[in-house]
C-alpha cells in the first residue's frame, strides 16, 4: 500500500548513507528532522561536512543527541508528528565490534528500543530501519535471500541488527507499528565512510602506503552504489508492509510475516571479486597498489551477494550502477575534498 509522507525523521544523518538519503528528501521538498551523536568512531569533520550541506536547506532541522538518551528522544517525538522515520543511526563496522562491544549494545540495542517505544507512542505511520547483509552470517548459499534463516551470524554487529530485524517484527505483532528492514549490502561512494575499504585503498595509494587485502584477495561483495541505496529506501518508506495471507507458523517464512512486517536486501545482485575491485581502483587513478596480504578477519565472511527479487516485485527497482562508474565518483568526489 502506498501513502504520501511529508515529515520524516532521519536518524544518522551525519553518517554516509543518512547524509545523503536527507539530502535527496530535502530536494524533493520533505521536511527533514536529522539526528546524530556525531561520535568520533571515525572523523567527525567529514560528519560536521555532511551536516553543512544539510543545513544549507531551510527544511532541514537538526539534534545532536544519542539514540540512548531517552528523554531526548521523546522530546524531539514530541515536538514534531514524524510520517515515517528511517533508522540509519548505528554503530557500525564488524571489526571494532569485536575491540568495543558495549557500544554496538548501547547504540544498536538500547538506541533501537528507544526508537521503537517513540514510534509506537506517536503514531508513526512507517519505521524504516538499516539492518545489514552481515545478518547472512555463516550463510554459503547464494544469492543471499531474506527467505533463508539467518541464525547463524560471526560477529556482534551482525548479531545486533537480526535482533533489530526481530525486536521490530515484536513491536509490528504487539502493536501493529509496520516496520520494514533493509539488509544493505557494502555500501560505497562519495562521501563514503574512511573505515571502509574503498576509501581506505584510495588513501593509502595516493599516500604511496601497502593496502591490507584481506582472505589473500579471495574475496567477493557485492558493492552496492550510494545512490542506489538512497533510491531504494525512498521507495520502500512509500510502500506500507501489508501482512502476508499466506504466511504459515508451521512452516514460516523468515522475509514476510503475519503482521505488518518486510525485509528486503538491497544489493547490486553482481558479487566483484576483491581483486577486481583493487584494479578498478587503481586504474582509476593511475597508479598501482603495494598489496600486503593477510588472512580473513575474525568476524568478516567471504563472500556477499543479494537475490533482489522481492525488492523488484514490490517496488519496481533494483541497484544497477556499475561498478567502473561507481568508483569513479567516489575517486572525484576524495580527491576533490581532500585538495589531491
Amino acid at each position: 500500500m502506498d501513502f504520501k509522507f511529508n515529515n520524516v525523521l532521519v536518524t544518522g544523518a551525519a553518517g554516509f548513507i543518512g547524509f545523503h538519503l536527507s539530502k535527496r528528501l530535502l530536494e524533493e521538498g520533505c521536511n527533514v528532522t536529522g539526528f546524530d551523536n556525531v561520535n568520533d568512531y571515525y572523523d567527525v569533520s567529514l560528519k560536521e561536512a555532511r551536516l553543512d550541506k544539510l543545513t544549507g536547506f531551510s527544511n532541514f532541522s537538526f539534534f545532536k543527541a544519542d539514540l540512548s538518551d531517552k528523554p531526548a528522544m521523546d522530546n524531539i517525538f514530541q515536538n514534531t508528528p514524524f510520517d515515517v522515520v528511517v533508522n540509519l543511526a548505528a554503530q557500525a563496522g564488524v571489526r571494532y565490534s569485536l575491540e568495543n562491544p558495549h557500544a554496538y549494545v548501547d547504540s544498536n540495542l538500547v538506541g533501537f528500543v528507544n526508537i521503537l517505544e517513540c514510534c509506537r507512542h506517536n503514531n508513526v505511520k512507517h519505521l524504516v530501519f538499516a539492518s545489514s547483509s552481515s545478518v547472512y552470517g555463516a550463510n554459503t548459499r547464494m544469492p543471499f535471500s531474506v527467505h533463508h534463516n539467518v541464525d547463524h551470524p560471526v560477529s556482534l554487529y551482525a548479531a545486533s541488527k537480526k535482533a533489530n530485524e526481530l525486536m521490530a517484527h515484536t513491536y509490528s505483532h504487539l502493536y501493529g507499528l509496520p516496520c520494514t528492514g533493509l539488509r544493505f549490502f557494502t555500501v560505497y561512494g562519495p562521501w563514503g565512510r574512511p573505515d571502509m575499504a574503498l576509501f581506505l585503498f584510495t588513501k593509502a595509494i595516493l599516500e604511496g602506503k601497502p593496502i591490507k587485502v584481506f582472505n589473500h584477495g579471495k574475496m567477493e561483495r557485492d558493492f552496492t552504489y550510494v545512490a542506489d541505496i538512497v533510491e531504494g529506501v525512498v521507495r520502500v518508506m512509500a510502500r506500507l508492509p501489508e501482512p502476508n495471507p499466506a504466511w504459515s507458523g508451521d512452516a514460516p517464512d523468515p522475509g514476510t510475516s503475519y503482521v505488518p512486517y518486510k525485509v528486503y536486501n538491497i544489493g547490486n545482485n553482481q558479487p566483484v571479486k576483491l581483486t577486481e575491485f583493487i584494479e578498478i581502483i587503481e586504474k582509476t587513478l593511475g597508479r598501482t597498489a603495494e598489496k600486503e596480504f593477510l588472512d580473513l578477519q575474525p568476524g568478516d565472511v567471504p563472500a556477499t551477494y543479494a537475490d533482489v527479487d522481492d525488492l523488484m516485485k514490490d517496488v519496481g527497482f533494483k541497484p544497477a550502477t556499475p561498478i567502473e562508474e561507481g568508483i569513479g565518483n567516489f575517486i572525484s568526489w576524495y580527491k576533490e575534498y581532500y585538495g589531491v
